[in-house]
């Protein structure tokens, strides 16, 4: 007897932004704290909205002055019995997966704590294209 087929759910979606593997000797860099940080943002004091569009603005500078790195501080995520705060935190990842420099990011990691650890993030992009 022939078993009916279910339809398939909606397709996984894809590796997000800034996860993939990138070389061992960056992860080691960015695990050590030993990186060089060539562009930092404090979202810290902004609202959810002002901290996107800061952010985004950010990356625009960093992406034209040719950053490799940037440091985005925004605070820890406080777990459910603490004050509600942490949000930009929590949005950080959607805002970087959804936003045009999507496909400049190599890899978005936790920071070391000397640069501000749960609190703050690595985002490395990718080289400038040449022309």
């Amino acid at each position: 007897m022939l078993q009916p087929t279910l339809a398939k759910g909606p397709a996984k979606p894809s590796t997000p932004v800034g996860s993939a593997p990138i070389d061992k000797a960056w992860e080691r860099d960015l695990r050590s704290g030993r990186i060089s940080i060539d562009m930092t943002i404090d979202l810290h004091g902004h609202y959810l909205a002002g901290a996107h569009t800061a952010l985004s603005r950010a990356l625009d500078r960093a992406t034209a002055m040719g950053a490799r790195v940037v440091l985005v501080i925004a605070g820890k995520v406080r777990g459910p019995d603490e004050a509600p705060r942490g949000a930009i935190r929590r949005e950080l990842a959607t805002w970087l997966a959804h936003s045009h420099h999507a496909s400049r990011i190599l890899a978005v990691r936790n920071a070391h704590p000397r640069h501000g650890g749960a609190g703050a993030l690595y985002v490395v992009l990718r080289k400038a294209e040449r022309s």
